[in-house]
């Protein structure tokens, strides 16, 4: 019963995040003329809509289990959800509205997160105990999940949303040339950001620069978002 009380804690907030952070691109979309997404039935806030096989419920569940097995507790989840067609040709300007549709799922995940910082200072002090602590759990990891779904994605490597925001920025010879990498973005991410440091580690080289950006960043990122929520000390 433990377990699947910490599999609904970490998973759901993990879920909804990854979730809300797609429709957002769905519904920036539509707002700039492109209604591919609700076409295919995928302009939902309904989670199922959404999910990917492995990455919204097995890598997370992987995840889940090796840390409730090794330290009894959740450190971190990640995981992605299907994105959301869109038909940049579309809109008026397609580089620049791929732009905007790309920096709408961070900017979902960042007001999520404003939101729960606003329930965790406001709400779940007024909670009885019980209650009161699976709800601070859940809303602290769905604070937590979305500022690192939001930074992380704002990395400039295609095809993660930061890439695509700086394709729409860039000149376009060389937008063109960085649109290119989306071919082998997936790849460069999984290499540079989770393989390589993981195989530098155990020959004893200490290489990581987004953990320990993203180390760095994170907890600035919470002061700030309790801050904006009220929270003066």
């Amino acid at each position: 019963m433990h377990y699947v009380l910490l599999l609904v804690v970490a998973a759901v907030p993990v879920i909804l995040a990854i979730t809300l952070h797609e429709a957002a691109h769905g519904y920036a979309a539509l707002a700039l003329g492109d209604d591919t997404a609700r076409r295919m039935g995928r302009l939902s806030l309904n989670p199922l809509r959404h999910i990917d096989q492995f990455g919204t419920l097995i890598l997370p569940g992987l995840l889940l289990l090796f840390q409730a097995l090794t330290f009894g507790r959740v450190l971190f989840m990640f995981g992605w959800a299907k994105p959301v067609p869109v038909s940049a040709w579309r809109f008026r300007h397609p580089r620049q509205g791929m732009a905007v549709v790309a920096a709408a799922g961070p900017a979902m995940n960042f007001l999520l997160a404003w939101l729960a910082a606003l329930c965790l200072i406001h709400a779940v002090p007024r909670l009885p105990e019980a209650p009161g602590d699976i709800a601070d759990q859940m809303l602290s990891l769905f604070l937590l999940s979305n500022l690192v779904l939001g930074l992380f994605n704002l990395l400039p490597i295609p095809p993660l949303d930061g890439g695509r925001i700086v394709v729409g920025i860039l000149p376009e010879p060389l937008a063109l040339a960085w649109a290119k990498l989306e071919r082998a973005g997936i790849v460069l991410v999984l290499l540079v950001v989770f393989l390589l440091p993981r195989i530098l580690g155990e020959m004893g080289i200490a290489w990581d620069p987004v953990g320990h950006a993203l180390n760095r960043i994170v907890p600035w990122a919470v002061n700030v978002v309790y801050r904006l929520a009220g929270d003066g000390s």
